[in-house]
This record gives structure tokens, C-alpha cells and sequence, in this order.
């Protein structure tokens, strides 16, 4: 099976979606806030009544002007498949993201993952929605599997590097169409990942991604026979 190269938060910014397609990954992955009933894309989180918005290594004023769901996705001039990661433990974002896809009429497939699973949940009752459950650590990863062997419809997981072994991976591709793993971003890792028989790499680093898609076969011209 062919490895899904997937441009990890590239969505974030139109900036960086331009960058994934030129690069031509398979998935674009993008952070969904829900904030003040808008629909944002940022991995940064608010900071309450402080004007900053935050991570661990990153600072940004809240003034700043912030992408939207509905202009990312009315940016898109090229087919992308995207994959929302939705943030927070509430269903109100994935609702909100379920009517901004019928109001758009965004049929295409879109994959939706997060650590939130009844998010995942609420959008995967959209039919164009390809559910992802993710799992950071080993107690998720022990539900997950647990969840997934009684019979839970899924299309992938998303498991973090770290929890993966080569047991592992074969129980969850028994269970799930693809599995994938983040953050993928040296070239050591990948090779470490594809080993493992995942089939999905999540990574920031376009080096990465550019040697991904640079070890497929080249299909040939078109109409060519076999």
C-alpha cells in the first residue's frame, strides 16, 4: 500500500497549504478551534483574558487577524483532502464544522481526527467524513484498541511515534483501513515508521514528505498498458 504523505498543521495558514500542494502531499492536516462561534484554524490556544494566543515555544497577538474554516477551505484550488484535527473536549465545534460543510456544500471526502473521540463521533455522522481516532498515550492507546475491537466504525487511527511497535501496528491495521502515525520528521523516523508497516506519515518537515512521494513508483504516461 502506498504511504499517505500528510503535510502535519500545514493548513494552518493559506501560506502553508499553498506550499503542501506545490510539494504534492496527499493530506493536508489543519487545527479546528472553535472560539467566540467561529470556526479557527490555529494550533495556538487562547490564553482567557489575555491578549496573547499561546504554545510551548510561541507567542501571538490576539489581535492578529485569524484564518477561518470557511476561507481555508474557500481557498482550496486544488483538490485538497484535508483532515481536521478538532481541539477541545466538546462537541460544539464538530457541529459547527458539520453545518459549515452542508452549508458549503463541501462533498468531497474530508478526514477528521482528534483525542476528543465523541468530536470525531458528531462529524462522522456527515457522510463525506473519513473518521480518525487519535491516541498521545498509552492509556488512550489501550482504549482505543479496546474500542476499536468491538466493533466501532473507523476509517483510520492517528497514534503517536512513541506507542508504536511492530505488534501494535499489525493488530491496528487488522481493524482500521490506515494507520498513521505523527510527527515523522527526520528521515531516520521514516524509515523506522515504514518499517512498522504504517500507512500514513504525518510530518512538518517537507524534506520528509519530498522523499516520501520521491519513492513511489513513476506511473508512466498516461494510457500506457501493462
Amino acid at each position: 500500500m502506498t504511504l499517505l504523505a500528510i503535510a502535519h498543521r500545514a493548513g494552518n495558514s493559506l501560506a502553508g497549504l499553498e506550499a503542501a500542494n506545490q510539494l504534492g502531499v496527499d493530506v493536508v492536516e489543519c487545527d479546528i478551534h472553535q472560539y467566540r462561534g467561529n470556526l479557527e484554524v490555529r494550533h495556538l490556544k487562547t490564553a482567557g483574558p489575555l491578549p496573547f494566543l499561546w504554545d510551548r515555544w510561541q507567542l501571538a497577538s490576539a489581535s492578529a487577524p485569524r484564518l477561518g474554516l470557511a476561507a481555508l477551505l474557500a481557498a482550496n484550488r486544488h483538490g485538497t483532502t484535508f483532515m481536521l484535527d478538532l481541539k477541545g473536549r466538546r462537541t460544539a465545534a464538530a457541529r459547527a464544522v458539520a453545518r459549515l460543510l452542508r452549508d458549503l456544500g463541501h462533498d468531497a471526502p474530508i478526514l477528521v481526527c482528534g483525542r476528543h473521540w465523541p468530536s470525531v463521533e458528531v462529524l462522522a455522522e456527515e457522510p463525506q467524513v473519513l473518521p480518525v481516532l487519535s491516541a498521545r498515550n498509552r492509556g488512550e492507546l489501550r482504549r482505543l484498541l479496546s474500542r476499536l475491537e468491538d466493533g466501532s466504525r473507523v476509517h483510520g487511527v492517528s497514534v503517536h511515534r512513541d506507542l508504536l511497535d511492530a505488534g501494535t501496528v499489525a493488530r491496528l491495521s487488522d481493524l482500521v483501513e490506515v494507520v498513521m502515525t505523527w510527527s515523522v520528521n527526520d528521515l531516520e523516523s521514516l524509515d523506522r515508521m515504514r518499517d512498522l508497516g504504517v500507512t500514513g506519515i504525518i510530518s512538518d518537515e517537507p524534506t520528509v514528505l519530498a522523499q516520501l512521494l520521491a519513492e513511489r513508483p513513476d506511473p508512466g504516461p498516461r494510457g500506457s498498458g501493462s
